[in-house]
């Protein structure tokens, strides 16, 4: 039996794997951006094939976590993680050796597939090892190291490409997933499988489509207009597939999705504020690093090392919202959290041409940051909380896809929001005002819609 305040040496190995084998999913969403030039000089391709480098990744991860998360609650998360993380590993090496850019570009669709298995298992095996407040501090510890691999991503891909070569950029995950590995096989058992159980194949073919068409339509009209049939067709079939996906789900004898988890009032609401919260942080983040490069003139390492304070506040904090967000319920945090991050992107209406770090970035950014720290562990509680740890695999994959679509669409809107093809500082400050708003949307929605769970005893 351990205290509240304490984890037993299986916890600490289980959060351990957690933790490695979702922050190499996030940091590789992340590491490649600033990699894109030198991957072109070396490979060639047209700006069109370096945003099929990111892009790729990006859409199998997203349309296949449904189904991830799904395989994970039938096959058991210990299975589903280690098919992931070697499917990872051979993917990221395929990467990394890539002779064209045309086989990068499948290389990366690869990874997002393994990458799709990660993330759902990982929390799910957070959720079967952990109840209580320890479950809350657990989920705060993941979140932390998570949130920073999305920050540090740029920072240590500018190094790598700068001091070595993109192609590390890709090696560099061997040895964290190695680790992990070693790690998994110290895991006890995986949860005895129900004999009846199967997989809703038509569910999950119609929610490929339904979530990947649209996402590829979202991509490309930036290139094409929504005109084109290269946009058209697949967003037209990919809303009729979504469609037939619900329908599927509502007969289906053991649906990939039940449906009636959306009728439990912290999952559905707390989805509502991920998809608010998540599209904000996409867009502001996005539009931050772009104005400082391309206005304030900031290299792009500087720009990565100007979001540290965020990182160390995430790392700092989460464990600990979590832990009380256990204790209180979440509520309180998911509602306090989202308005802090937006006073912080409010306060970069101060920000001017020259962008002075510490007068008018770094404050913004620390009251940015401790919004984030106090939100994102309480926000993955209360939704994953809400679930029957049974089901926590495909409620993790839906809280996961809610947050990268959330993201993906923000950031394809970034120009239009800020009225102008090449960010100035104008158009900043409307993206900011933006982001601002959908932060505050989030805590506002928390707030009506967030129920502070019964207080229960922990189990040993």
């Amino acid at each position: 039996m351990t205290t509240e305040g304490s984890m037993s040496r299986a916890q600490r190995v289980v959060l351990a794997v957690a933790i490695l084998s979702a922050f190499v999913s996030f940091l590789d969403a992340t590491v490649i951006n600033v990699a894109l030039p030198a991957i072109s000089r070396d490979l060639g391709g047209e700006l069109s094939s370096q945003q099929w480098v990111v892009d790729a990744y990006l859409i199998t991860l997203g349309a296949v976590i449904l189904l991830a998360g799904s395989l994970s609650d039938v096959f058991g998360r210990k299975k589903v993680l280690f098919a992931g993380l070697i499917g990872f590993g051979v993917s990221s090496l395929l990467c990394a050796f890539a002779p064209t850019i045309e086989f990068l570009i499948v290389a990366r669709g690869l990874q997002g597939i393994a990458g799709a298995l990660l993330v759902p298992s990982s929390l799910a095996l957070i959720l079967a090892n952990f109840s209580g407040p320890s479950q809350g501090r657990a989920i705060g510890t993941w979140t932390a190291f998570t949130s920073v691999a999305n920050i540090a991503g740029p920072i240590l891909g500018g190094v790598l490409v700068d001091q070595l070569s993109w192609r590390y950029v890709f090696g560099i995950n061997v040895l964290p997933i190695a680790v992990t590995l070693v790690l998994l096989t110290r895991l006890e058992h995986d949860h005895v499988r129900d004999p009846a159980a199967r997989i809703d194949w038509a569910g999950a073919a119609l929610g490929i489509l339904g979530l990947g068409l649209p996402v590829f339509a979202l991509i490309e009209q930036a290139n094409f207009g929504w005109g084109s049939p290269v946009v058209l067709v697949p967003l037209i079939v990919g809303i009729l597939a979504l469609a037939g996906f619900i329908v599927n789900e509502r007969r289906a004898r053991q649906p990939m999705l039940p449906l009636e988890l959306f009728r439990v009032r912290n999952f559905s609401m707390g989805n509502i504020a991920t998809f608010l919260i998540y599209g904000a942080l996409s867009l502001g983040f996005f539009s931050l690093a772009v104005f400082l490069q391309q206005v304030a003139g900031y290299s792009a390492t500087e720009a990565g090392f100007a979001m540290i304070p965020t990182s160390l506040l995430l790392i700092g904090l989460s464990s600990l919202s979590g832990r009380l967000s256990g204790r209180i319920g979440p509520r309180l945090f998911m509602t306090v959290g989202p308005l802090l991050a937006s006073a912080g992107f409010l306060l970069m209406l101060r920000i001017g041409d020259d962008a002075n770090y510490l007068t008018q970035v770094l404050p913004a950014i620390v009251v940015f940051g401790l919004g984030m720290a106090i939100t994102v562990a309480p926000l993955t509680a209360a939704i994953l909380g809400a679930i029957d740890p049974a089901r926590s695999g495909i409620a993790s994959a839906v809280n996961n896809a809610v947050s990268r679509v959330a993201g993906l669409i923000a950031v394809a809107f970034a120009s239009v929001i800020a009225g102008t093809a090449v960010l100035d500082l104008a158009g900043f400050h409307r993206v900011a005002i933006v982001t601002a708003v959908f932060f505050a949307a989030g805590g506002v929605v928390s707030f009506a819609g967030i129920r502070n769970p019964k207080r229960s005893v922990e189990r040993p």
